[in-house]
């Protein structure tokens, strides 16, 4: 398959992108290959002075760069040869199987929808992040960011689309969904909260367990943990500001080591009709190699036919036309 990298995407771009598009080509099949994104003579200059053989990569030419503050429907409209346009550009046509960046998120965002579309059916695509659990799993957060004021009947497909990515990427069998909530009584919670149970509790198209509370998060109660993305977000910039804590303190635990974000490399995003991942602005190069393996993995599993599939035969029958 053809992984593209944006090479400009991330504070630390376009070093961090090399040298993680570097550490991923030794870990890919020889069927795999990284289509390096960006201006051509800075991705030359950058494999030359590692050593690094430019064949091992495609390169695509790319001059324009969208910055981390630009606004990022203005930005993709006027920086038509900028890495991330391009990038979609190729994911659109089929010249490339994946697309990842640790650039602009509101750009990656709306160009997913835009380029590639939402799926029909979805109504609101969304982000997610792996929450290590004490006992040595995880759980996957749904959504952290992308849809801050998500409704009940979106609630009820972030269940369905968490649960068919745990278990085709992370190959979870009939992973447990758990909505997030003040509490676990059925009456608890504010009125979405309260609807979304409503339409979860007797779900056929996922395994819904019922509420669990902020205290749970980390006690591997659930599989898939379904929020909205404001408190997603939170909960996630908690975990890594409490990581960064323990850094600084110089405290090593092979638990607390497993919320460094640098293990993950990124979201995808759910929902829309391609791999596209989504990086940390601050991506290093081992968070880079992880982002393009994420994005093999996401497409290698046809997360987004299998979406497609189940949004076509939903029992709870909530289809956006």
């Amino acid at each position: 398959m053809r992984i593209g990298l944006d090479v400009m995407g991330g504070d630390f771009a376009p070093v961090a992108a090399i040298d993680g598009a570097i550490l991923a080509a030794k870990e890919l099949s020889s069927s795999d290959k990284i289509i390096l994104i960006g201006p051509e003579d800075v991705i030359r200059s950058l494999l030359h002075e590692r050593g690094c053989d430019a064949s091992t990569f495609g390169i695509v030419h790319a001059p324009d760069v969208i910055e981390m503050g630009e606004h990022a429907t203005r930005a993709l409209s006027r920086k038509p040869e900028s890495s991330i346009n391009v990038g979609f550009h190729m994911l659109k046509h089929k010249k490339i199987d994946s697309f990842a960046s640790a650039g602009n998120s509101g750009a990656m965002l709306v160009g997913s929808i835009f380029s590639v579309n939402t799926i029909q059916g979805i109504a609101r695509p969304c982000t997610s992040a792996i929450i290590p659990q004490e006992d040595g799993g995880f759980s996957l957060l749904v959504d952290v960011g992308t849809n801050p004021d998500a409704k009940s009947d979106v609630f009820y497909q972030f269940g369905l689309i968490g649960s068919i990515y745990v278990q085709n990427v992370y190959r979870v069998n009939n992973p447990r969904v758990a909505l997030l909530n003040i509490g676990h009584e059925e009456e608890k919670g504010n009125l979405t909260t309260q609807s979304a149970f409503h339409l979860m509790k007797d779900s056929k198209d996922f395994n819904f367990v019922g509420n669990i509370e902020g205290r749970d998060i980390l006690q591997n109660k659930a599989d898939v943990i379904v929020c909205d993305g404001f408190t997603g977000n939170i909960i996630l910039k908690l975990i890594e500001s409490f990581y960064s804590i323990i850094e600084k303190r110089k405290i090593s635990d092979e638990y607390f080591n497993r919320l460094n974000y640098e293990n993950y490399g990124g979201t995808p995003v759910l929902g829309v009709n391609g791999a596209v991942v989504i990086g940390h602005g601050i991506s290093n190069d081992i968070a880079i190699k992880n982002m393009v393996l994420l994005g093999r993995d996401v497409y290698k599993a046809k997360i987004a036919t299998k979406i497609k599939h189940a949004i076509l035969n939903l029992t709870g029958g909530f289809i956006v036309e």
